[in-house]
Formats: structure tokens, C-alpha cells, sequence
């Protein structure tokens, strides 16, 4: 599992001209699922993921989380995390769990999150999204599941 995280002051999805997800400060995040995920791997990223203190304290160090701030999140399924560009100009995305496996965990991620008290918006598994965001910082974090 990958998930790009960007510390946002403003974040939104749009499909066919109508938002399906909208926040103020916190994360708008990629979501990846890679072939080998499972139930498990999603449960410890969305552990570490709700976790993760980039937000300024009062003395401007990185020390606070989502839930510190009040903050929320835009979760984004993004298969494309998953590019393999080592051969040719084309990318492979056969590392990438497809379709119904992959909606499960997507959306038992942002389940995960939820149960942990975050205040979750989404965007349309597989649908064309236009992604507005504000990165404030900018602070980009780049987690993955073979890492943690």
C-alpha cells in the first residue's frame, strides 16, 4: 500500500462537475493498493497515517496530528502509485490490485480512519477526478507499506 499524504489548508474532488469531497486544514491523501495488500497491511497504514504529527505546534515544530489540529481528510484511490516506468515510455500498472479487491481496502481504509475518530471525505473509486488542494507548507510525506 502507498499513500502520498499532503498537509493541506484547503483540499477538494470534483467528478462531472459535482464535489463529492471537500476539507479545510488536514490531509488530502493518495491512496494506492498494490497486489499484496490485504486487511492487515491496511489497518497498520491507516494506524500510522492517523497518527502522523506534521502540524506545527506552538513552537513551530512538526509535532501535532489530524485530530490535534481538528483536522480532516480527502482520500483519493490512486492506482497509478503503482507505475512501473523501468521499461519503455509506457507505465505498467500490473503491480496495482484491481478493481473490486482494490474498493474493498480503499474503503476499508477510509473505515479505519473513521473508527479512529477522523472525519473523512472521499473522492469516486475509478471515477475521472479533478483534485483542488492547497498545500500548505509545502509538506508532502510519501508512506509505504513495505517501509513500515
Amino acid at each position: 500500500m502507498r499513500l502520498v499524504i499532503q498537509r493541506v489548508s484547503e483540499a477538494s474532488c470534483t467528478v462531472d462537475g459535482v464535489v463529492t469531497g471537500e476539507i479545510k486544514t488536514g490531509f488530502m491523501v493518495l491512496v494506492g493498493i498494490g497486489l499484496d495488500d490485504n486487511v492487515e497491511i491496511v489497518e497498520k497504514m491507516a494506524n500510522k497515517f492517523a497518527k502522523l504529527r506534521v502540524f506545527e505546534d506552538e513552537q513551530g515544530k512538526m509535532n501535532l496530528a489530524l485530530k490535534d489540529v481538528g483536522g480532516d481528510v480527502l482520500s483519493i484511490s490512486q492506482f497509478t502509485l503503482y507505475a512501473d516506468c523501468s521499461k519503455g515510455n509506457r507505465p505498467s500498472f500490473n503491480l496495482a490490485m484491481r478493481g473490486e479487491d482494490a474498493t474493498k481496502l480503499y474503503e476499508h481504509f477510509n473505515e479505519c480512519l473513521r473508527s479512529l475518530g477522523l472525519k473523512v471525505e472521499i473522492g469516486i473509486f475509478g471515477a475521472d477526478m479533478k483534485i483542488r488542494l492547497l498545500n500548505d507548507g509545502p509538506v508532502t510525506i510519501i508512506m509505504d507499506s513495505e517501509r513500515i
